[in-house]
């Protein structure tokens, strides 16, 4: 191949819309989650609760898997419990992540990285999506858009496992185009790619391997597909009297796949049903589901973090009980156009009346136990009789499909069919630049004032510590800041935080108090700590502000002082 010959290769590479799409997302992310990039190493947004344990999660993630895998389940945090790493949804599919550097600084910029790249990768799988069902390409942008900068994903900005959710829209896509389905064509087996097929039963997997907040509806969701799928091939052999074609290779791929997604599903569940039956207090009851079950008018109001909604949507947020969990609005601009694309579509109407409903449930479902006063039928059956549903506290977030299916809708009401075999050129069409509008609209709803934290800094003291240790102050937020300091070497540590407590931590927590007298030291190292760190600049207005002032009386215990805390040996 000449030089000019790869040239143009290269130029129709770059030209190509994948490669437009891709490289726009990443811009676009950059862009709508500033500040993120603007000091990745030292701020994280939202604030230094979740967000600086969910960067524990994927150094915990990639070190194990480099180090000892078998041991993945059993993290360095909440000694000497076992199957700590499932106390909370684990994000393992960033693992990979994970492997790249060590220590809290490298910790806190894969977790920035990762906050821009899901809502690119948000964005590419709703664009997908659409165009594989038959969307032109200014629909496919703004459900592309939709989906990735809803006005809601912006009360979620310190939840990297709920914006997590591209896999969701980039399985579907790949899924359908693998199945030569679509909605303007449905099913063409001619149009069949198993290999396609595959593929998206393994982003589906990896979807699910970032954490069951997110993917256990998703796997439901699959199932119900498979099952509707099912029926349609059933009535369709009825009405033709006769097997309609599906190619062999496609069953088989569906088969494989299939079972991969499974086996992934199972693998990821079964350390989850061992904690809920080491600590039934970690099983969600109806009350907590009741504290962020969020009215209907929360799916019309935006969080304070919306810079064209926020200031707007004030009064209306007061009247909401647990507003971070209840400002659920898709996008005016989105409700608008899905609901011209009831009337006005390049949908089959039955399609679109599928859309619609599938919409009217998914709002059901996030209301939890509003709906009907308590959430029966709705999402309290499903709690109730769906094995894991009792594991999601937060029924809210099933706004994803929401947005999801009002974003294809959307899409459907922006695609114009094409008659002229060779239009002319975008630039030269007014009517499509005018298709621009509505994607900027979008756009300007998810404009976002999140704040960006100040990441604290690892204490000297703690760096080299070895375990099993305790770490003073060992309460509230302060538990995922030691959390995130651990990633240098991951000593074991009694520390940890979760949406429960377990005795164990419970206990060595009250005996810590009177630390360092006798008893107190006799039940740590009764429990296998050797190791106990006090911090001077965290302890003031604790149980623990006078521990470094008291006199050692236990025998066997050392004490080293250090300019930002004490380290006291119990060996």
């Amino acid at each position: 191949m000449g030089w000019a010959a790869r040239g143009g290769a290269l130029v129709r590479l770059v030209r190509h819309e994948w490669t437009l799409v891709v490289l726009g997302s990443i811009a676009l992310a950059v862009l709508l989650t500033w500040p993120t990039m603007r000091h990745p190493a030292t701020t994280i947004p939202q604030d230094t609760g979740d967000p600086t344990l969910q960067a524990w999660q994927i150094g915990w993630g990639g070190h194990a898997l480099l180090t000892q895998p078998w041991q993945l389940w059993h993290s360095n945090t909440f000694f000497p419990e076992p199957y700590t790493y499932a106390y909370s949804d684990t994000l393992l599919g960033y693992a990979l992540f994970g492997m790249v550097g060590s220590g809290p600084e490298a910790a806190v910029v894969r977790y920035n990285l990762l906050y821009v790249l899901v809502h690119a990768l948000a964005f590419v799988g709703a664009y997908a999506l659409s165009r594989q069902l038959g969307a032109g390409r200014a629909g496919a942008a703004v459900a592309g858009a939709s989906f990735a900068y809803a006005p809601w994903k912006l009360a979620q900005a310190g939840h990297l496992h709920v914006l997590s959710m591209g896999g969701i829209a980039l399985a579907l896509a790949m899924l359908a185009r693998g199945h030569g389905w679509s909605l303007r064509d449905g099913y063409r087996p001619e149009r069949a790619r198993p290999g396609w097929a595959v593929a998206g039963w393994l982003v589906a997997a990896w979807q699910v391997s970032l954490g069951f907040g997110i993917g256990l509806p998703f796997v439901y969701a699959l199932a119900l597909l498979c099952l509707g799928a099912a029926a349609g091939y059933g009535l369709s052999r009825v009405r033709r009297k006769t097997w309609p074609v599906v190619p062999r290779r496609l069953l088989l791929a569906d088969l494989g796949g299939g079972l991969a997604f499974g086996a992934v599903t199972l693998l990821m569940a079964a350390p989850y049903f061992e904690v809920v039956a080491r600590h039934p207090s970690g099983r969600r009851t109806i009350e907590q589901i009741a504290m962020f079950s969020p009215p209907l008018r929360g799916f019309l109001t935006a969080p304070p973090e919306s810079w064209l909604w926020g200031e707007r949507h004030a009064v209306a947020r007061e009247q909401l009980g647990f507003a971070g969990e209840m400002t659920l609005l898709p996008g005016v601009v989105l409700v608008g156009l899905a609901a011209a694309g009831l009337f006005l579509s390049a949908w089959p109407v039955r399609y679109r009346l599928a859309l619609a409903a599938g919409v009217v449930v998914s709002v059901a479902l996030a209301s939890g136990t509003t709906l009907f006063g308590d959430g029966k039928p709705g999402y309290v059956t499903l709690v109730e009789h769906a094995p894991g549903w009792d594991g999601i506290r937060t029924p809210g977030r099933l706004v994803i499909w929401t947005t999801l299916l009002l974003g294809v809708l959307a899409a459907g009401a922006l695609t114009v069919r094409e008659t002229d075999p060779q239009p002319a050129p975008w630039w030269r069409r007014p009517a499509r630049l005018a298709l621009l509008v509505p994607l900027l609209l979008v756009l300007v709803e998810g404009v976002n004032r999140t704040p960006h934290a100040e990441v604290p800094a690892q204490p000297a003291v703690l760096r080299g510590l070895t375990g099993p240790a305790l770490v003073l102050p060992s309460e509230g937020t302060r538990e995922y800041h030691v959390m995130l300091w651990s990633t240098d070497g991951f000593p074991r540590l009694v520390n940890g935080g979760a949406s429960f407590v377990p005795p164990s931590q419970d206990r060595l927590r009250a005996a810590s108090v009177s630390f360092p007298d006798p008893a107190a030291v006799a039940e740590l190292r009764a429990a296998g700590v050797r190791t106990v760190v006090v911090l001077h600049g965290y302890v003031v207005g604790t149980p623990w502000q006078d521990v470094a002032q008291r006199p050692v009386t236990a025998p066997g215990v050392h004490r080293e002082d250090h300019p930002d805390g004490v380290v006291y040996h119990l060996d």
